[in-house]
Protein backbone atom coordinates (compact mmCIF):
# COMPACT_ATOMS: atom_id res chain seq x y z
CA UNK A 1 0.00 0.00 0.00
CA UNK A 2 1.36 3.41 -1.03
CA UNK A 3 2.04 5.69 2.09
CA UNK A 4 -0.42 8.20 1.23
CA UNK A 5 -2.97 5.83 2.08
CA UNK A 6 -1.71 4.34 4.83
CA UNK A 7 -0.91 7.27 6.11
CA UNK A 8 -4.51 8.33 5.60
CA UNK A 9 -5.58 5.45 7.01
CA UNK A 10 -3.63 5.68 10.40
CA UNK A 11 -4.78 9.40 10.51
CA UNK A 12 -8.81 7.99 10.17
CA UNK A 13 -7.78 5.98 13.67
CA UNK A 14 -6.39 8.00 15.58
CA UNK A 15 -9.14 10.73 14.99
CA UNK A 16 -10.86 8.53 17.42
CA UNK A 17 -9.25 9.57 20.18
CA UNK A 18 -11.10 13.16 19.69
CA UNK A 19 -14.52 11.72 20.69
CA UNK A 20 -12.82 9.71 23.34
CA UNK A 21 -10.72 12.35 24.86
CA UNK A 22 -14.26 14.81 25.00
CA UNK A 23 -15.98 12.61 26.68
CA UNK A 24 -13.57 11.64 29.59
CA UNK A 25 -12.89 15.53 29.68
CA UNK A 26 -16.80 16.07 30.84
CA UNK A 27 -16.70 13.31 33.07
CA UNK A 28 -14.07 14.85 34.77
CA UNK A 29 -15.91 18.26 35.02
CA UNK A 30 -18.85 16.20 36.45
CA UNK A 31 -17.43 13.69 38.61
CA UNK A 32 -19.75 10.76 40.00
CA UNK A 33 -19.34 7.93 42.22
CA UNK A 34 -20.12 5.46 39.08
CA UNK A 35 -18.03 5.31 36.30
CA UNK A 36 -20.33 2.68 34.13
CA UNK A 37 -20.47 2.71 30.35
CA UNK A 38 -24.41 3.40 30.83
CA UNK A 39 -23.55 6.65 32.15
CA UNK A 40 -21.06 7.30 29.03
CA UNK A 41 -23.28 6.19 26.62
CA UNK A 42 -26.45 8.93 28.21
CA UNK A 43 -23.37 11.26 27.99
CA UNK A 44 -23.55 11.10 24.06
CA UNK A 45 -27.19 10.68 23.97
CA UNK A 46 -27.14 13.69 25.75
CA UNK A 47 -25.02 15.68 23.21
CA UNK A 48 -25.02 13.57 19.82
CA UNK A 49 -24.24 15.96 17.39
CA UNK A 50 -21.59 17.51 18.99
CA UNK A 51 -20.07 14.63 19.69
CA UNK A 52 -20.88 13.38 15.79
CA UNK A 53 -19.26 17.09 14.93
CA UNK A 54 -16.33 16.28 17.11
CA UNK A 55 -15.62 12.92 15.33
CA UNK A 56 -16.05 13.49 11.56
CA UNK A 57 -14.36 16.59 11.55
CA UNK A 58 -11.26 15.25 13.34
CA UNK A 59 -11.23 11.75 11.03
CA UNK A 60 -11.36 14.54 7.94
CA UNK A 61 -8.61 16.79 9.57
CA UNK A 62 -6.48 13.92 10.72
CA UNK A 63 -7.25 11.70 7.56
CA UNK A 64 -6.28 14.45 5.13
CA UNK A 65 -2.79 15.57 7.06
CA UNK A 66 -1.84 11.90 7.18
CA UNK A 67 -2.52 11.39 3.43
CA UNK A 68 -0.39 15.12 2.15
CA UNK A 69 2.10 13.76 4.56
CA UNK A 70 2.12 9.81 3.03
CA UNK A 71 1.87 12.27 -0.78
CA UNK A 72 5.61 13.69 0.33
CA UNK A 73 6.88 10.73 1.62
CA UNK A 74 6.06 8.79 -1.60
CA UNK A 75 7.91 11.60 -3.61
CA UNK A 76 10.87 11.26 -1.89
CA UNK A 77 10.95 7.69 -1.89
CA UNK A 78 10.29 8.05 -5.88
CA UNK A 79 13.42 10.99 -6.21
CA UNK A 80 15.70 8.49 -3.66
CA UNK A 81 15.12 5.45 -6.56
CA UNK A 82 15.19 7.28 -9.61
CA UNK A 83 18.06 8.63 -11.79
CA UNK A 84 17.67 12.79 -12.40
CA UNK A 85 19.38 12.47 -15.46
CA UNK A 86 16.97 10.13 -17.26
CA UNK A 87 13.99 9.47 -15.47
CA UNK A 88 14.66 5.77 -15.16
CA UNK A 89 15.34 3.70 -11.54
CA UNK A 90 18.80 4.19 -10.47
CA UNK A 91 20.98 1.44 -9.08
CA UNK A 92 19.25 1.22 -5.53
CA UNK A 93 15.96 1.23 -7.07
CA UNK A 94 16.75 -1.28 -9.32
CA UNK A 95 18.71 -3.60 -6.87
CA UNK A 96 15.36 -3.64 -4.74
CA UNK A 97 13.74 -5.04 -8.05
CA UNK A 98 16.07 -6.98 -9.00
CA UNK A 99 15.82 -9.12 -5.11
CA UNK A 100 12.24 -9.12 -5.93
CA UNK A 101 12.36 -10.55 -8.88
CA UNK A 102 15.00 -13.34 -7.84
CA UNK A 103 12.63 -13.99 -4.73
CA UNK A 104 9.67 -14.55 -7.45
CA UNK A 105 12.01 -16.97 -9.80
CA UNK A 106 13.11 -19.31 -7.02
CA UNK A 107 9.33 -19.43 -5.76
CA UNK A 108 7.52 -20.00 -9.34
CA UNK A 109 10.86 -20.47 -11.55
CA UNK A 110 9.30 -18.81 -14.12
CA UNK A 111 11.81 -16.87 -16.88
CA UNK A 112 14.07 -14.02 -15.94
CA UNK A 113 16.38 -11.98 -17.86
CA UNK A 114 18.48 -9.01 -17.29
CA UNK A 115 20.10 -6.79 -19.63
CA UNK A 116 23.43 -4.62 -19.52
CA UNK A 117 24.10 -2.09 -21.75
CA UNK A 118 26.58 0.54 -21.97
CA UNK A 119 26.51 3.73 -24.22
CA UNK A 120 29.45 3.50 -26.73
CA UNK A 121 32.25 6.16 -26.92
CA UNK A 122 30.46 8.54 -24.30
CA UNK A 123 34.09 9.98 -23.33
CA UNK A 124 34.28 10.74 -26.93
CA UNK A 125 31.20 12.16 -27.36
CA UNK A 126 31.92 14.68 -24.23
CA UNK A 127 35.75 15.52 -25.72
CA UNK A 128 34.30 15.98 -29.42
CA UNK A 129 30.83 17.67 -28.71
CA UNK A 130 30.80 19.08 -24.55
CA UNK A 131 29.05 17.10 -21.83
CA UNK A 132 25.62 18.42 -22.15
CA UNK A 133 25.44 16.51 -25.37
CA UNK A 134 26.78 13.64 -23.98
CA UNK A 135 23.93 14.08 -21.09
CA UNK A 136 21.49 14.27 -24.42
CA UNK A 137 23.08 10.96 -25.77
CA UNK A 138 22.27 9.46 -22.44
CA UNK A 139 18.65 10.33 -22.25
CA UNK A 140 18.83 9.42 -26.20
CA UNK A 141 19.37 5.30 -24.68
CA UNK A 142 17.11 5.78 -21.46
CA UNK A 143 14.48 6.98 -24.12
CA UNK A 144 15.15 4.14 -26.22
CA UNK A 145 14.95 1.81 -23.26
CA UNK A 146 11.25 3.07 -22.19
CA UNK A 147 10.03 2.65 -25.82
CA UNK A 148 10.67 -1.07 -25.42
CA UNK A 149 9.36 -1.76 -21.83
CA UNK A 150 6.49 -3.22 -20.50
CA UNK A 151 4.71 -2.81 -17.44
CA UNK A 152 6.32 -5.56 -15.69
CA UNK A 153 9.54 -4.46 -16.87
CA UNK A 154 12.50 -2.25 -15.17
CA UNK A 155 14.85 0.06 -16.69
CA UNK A 156 17.35 1.56 -15.00
CA UNK A 157 20.98 3.97 -15.79
CA UNK A 158 23.23 1.82 -13.65
CA UNK A 159 25.75 4.44 -13.06
CA UNK A 160 27.97 6.79 -15.95
CA UNK A 161 27.15 5.24 -19.44
CA UNK A 162 25.66 1.74 -18.30
CA UNK A 163 21.91 1.31 -18.09
CA UNK A 164 20.04 -2.13 -16.96
CA UNK A 165 17.15 -3.85 -18.13
CA UNK A 166 15.44 -6.06 -16.30
CA UNK A 167 12.49 -8.32 -17.95
CA UNK A 168 10.69 -11.10 -15.65
CA UNK A 169 9.10 -14.30 -17.52
CA UNK A 170 11.17 -13.57 -20.54
CA UNK A 171 13.31 -16.48 -21.97
CA UNK A 172 16.54 -15.97 -23.73
CA UNK A 173 15.52 -16.17 -26.91
CA UNK A 174 12.92 -13.00 -26.34
CA UNK A 175 15.66 -11.49 -24.47
CA UNK A 176 18.07 -11.40 -27.34
CA UNK A 177 15.05 -9.89 -29.57
CA UNK A 178 14.38 -7.45 -26.59
CA UNK A 179 18.38 -6.43 -26.43
CA UNK A 180 18.33 -5.95 -30.41
CA UNK A 181 15.40 -3.66 -30.72
CA UNK A 182 17.10 -1.52 -27.95
CA UNK A 183 20.01 -1.67 -29.86
CA UNK A 184 18.57 -0.62 -32.95
CA UNK A 185 16.23 1.92 -31.58
CA UNK A 186 19.74 3.69 -30.08
CA UNK A 187 21.72 3.56 -33.73
CA UNK A 188 18.39 4.70 -35.50
CA UNK A 189 18.58 8.23 -33.88
CA UNK A 190 19.38 11.38 -36.43
CA UNK A 191 22.47 12.82 -34.24
CA UNK A 192 25.84 14.74 -35.39
CA UNK A 193 27.56 11.08 -34.68
CA UNK A 194 26.43 7.49 -35.12
CA UNK A 195 24.89 6.49 -31.67
CA UNK A 196 25.25 2.58 -30.62
CA UNK A 197 25.59 0.91 -28.08
CA UNK A 198 26.86 -2.59 -26.48
CA UNK A 199 24.10 -5.13 -24.81
CA UNK A 200 24.95 -8.14 -22.44
CA UNK A 201 21.74 -10.52 -21.65
CA UNK A 202 21.66 -12.75 -18.96
CA UNK A 203 18.87 -15.24 -19.00
CA UNK A 204 17.52 -18.00 -16.36
CA UNK A 205 15.21 -20.17 -17.97
CA UNK A 206 12.47 -23.13 -16.67
CA UNK A 207 15.13 -25.73 -17.90
CA UNK A 208 17.29 -24.05 -14.91
CA UNK A 209 15.00 -23.98 -12.35
CA UNK A 210 16.94 -26.50 -10.02
CA UNK A 211 19.97 -24.24 -10.33
CA UNK A 212 20.15 -21.91 -7.20
CA UNK A 213 20.17 -18.47 -8.70
CA UNK A 214 21.41 -14.97 -7.02
CA UNK A 215 21.45 -11.25 -7.99
CA UNK A 216 25.23 -11.46 -7.60
CA UNK A 217 25.60 -14.32 -10.20
CA UNK A 218 23.03 -13.10 -12.60
CA UNK A 219 24.86 -9.45 -12.46
CA UNK A 220 27.94 -11.41 -12.74
CA UNK A 221 26.37 -13.33 -16.45
CA UNK A 222 25.16 -9.99 -17.58
CA UNK A 223 28.72 -7.85 -17.07
CA UNK A 224 30.67 -10.66 -18.61
CA UNK A 225 28.34 -10.54 -21.66
CA UNK A 226 28.60 -7.27 -21.85
CA UNK A 227 32.42 -7.08 -21.50
CA UNK A 228 32.69 -9.63 -24.47
CA UNK A 229 30.59 -7.33 -26.71
CA UNK A 230 33.00 -4.87 -25.77
CA UNK A 231 35.66 -6.59 -26.11
CA UNK A 232 34.78 -7.44 -29.85
CA UNK A 233 34.52 -4.10 -31.19
CA UNK A 234 30.56 -2.39 -29.68
CA UNK A 235 27.39 -2.19 -31.23
CA UNK A 236 26.45 -5.76 -30.68
CA UNK A 237 24.11 -8.11 -27.88
CA UNK A 238 25.86 -10.86 -26.17
CA UNK A 239 24.27 -13.18 -24.25
CA UNK A 240 25.70 -15.66 -21.50
CA UNK A 241 23.70 -18.09 -20.56
CA UNK A 242 24.97 -21.11 -17.77
CA UNK A 243 26.24 -22.70 -20.81
CA UNK A 244 27.93 -19.84 -22.38
CA UNK A 245 28.15 -17.12 -24.72
CA UNK A 246 27.19 -16.30 -27.69
CA UNK A 247 27.53 -13.73 -29.97
CA UNK A 248 25.45 -11.66 -32.31
CA UNK A 249 26.54 -8.46 -34.35
CA UNK A 250 24.88 -6.81 -37.01
CA UNK A 251 26.14 -6.83 -40.62
CA UNK A 252 29.11 -8.80 -40.10
CA UNK A 253 29.86 -12.51 -41.83
CA UNK A 254 29.15 -15.54 -39.25
CA UNK A 255 32.61 -16.27 -37.95
CA UNK A 256 32.91 -19.83 -36.19
CA UNK A 257 35.95 -19.14 -33.59
CA UNK A 258 35.84 -22.89 -32.65
CA UNK A 259 34.66 -24.28 -29.08
CA UNK A 260 35.99 -22.03 -26.52
CA UNK A 261 35.25 -18.70 -28.21
CA UNK A 262 32.23 -16.82 -29.01
CA UNK A 263 29.87 -17.17 -32.38
CA UNK A 264 29.36 -14.26 -33.70
CA UNK A 265 26.12 -14.37 -36.30
CA UNK A 266 24.70 -11.44 -38.88
CA UNK A 267 22.12 -9.39 -37.11
CA UNK A 268 19.02 -9.27 -39.30
CA UNK A 269 16.89 -6.11 -38.89
CA UNK A 270 13.19 -6.61 -39.38
CA UNK A 271 11.35 -3.87 -40.44
CA UNK A 272 8.03 -5.73 -38.93
CA UNK A 273 9.37 -6.23 -35.67
CA UNK A 274 6.95 -4.32 -33.66
CA UNK A 275 7.11 -2.70 -30.18
CA UNK A 276 6.23 -4.58 -27.43
CA UNK A 277 2.07 -4.35 -26.24
CA UNK A 278 1.08 -2.10 -23.49
CA UNK A 279 -0.92 -4.66 -21.76
CA UNK A 280 1.47 -6.61 -19.59
CA UNK A 281 -0.79 -9.92 -19.94
CA UNK A 282 -0.61 -10.34 -23.66
CA UNK A 283 3.21 -8.89 -23.56
CA UNK A 284 4.14 -11.70 -21.22
CA UNK A 285 2.99 -14.62 -23.45
CA UNK A 286 4.60 -13.16 -26.99
CA UNK A 287 8.00 -12.73 -24.82
CA UNK A 288 7.96 -16.13 -22.68
CA UNK A 289 8.70 -17.80 -26.32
Amino acid sequence: MARRYAYGLIGAVVSAGAPLGLLVLRRLQHPTTSRSLELAAKEVAADPVGYAYVGISTCVAFSTFGFLIGRQADLLAELSESDGLTGLRNARGFSSRLEDEISRFDRYHEPLALLFLDLDGLKWINDRFGHRTGDLALRHVANSIRAELRRTDTGARWGGDEFAILAPNTSATAAIALAERVRSLVARQNLPWQPTASIGVAAVDVTSSDERIDSATLMYRADAALYEAKRQGGNMVTIQPSTGICVRQPATPSISLGSTEPTVTPHARSDSASRPATDGGAALDARSV
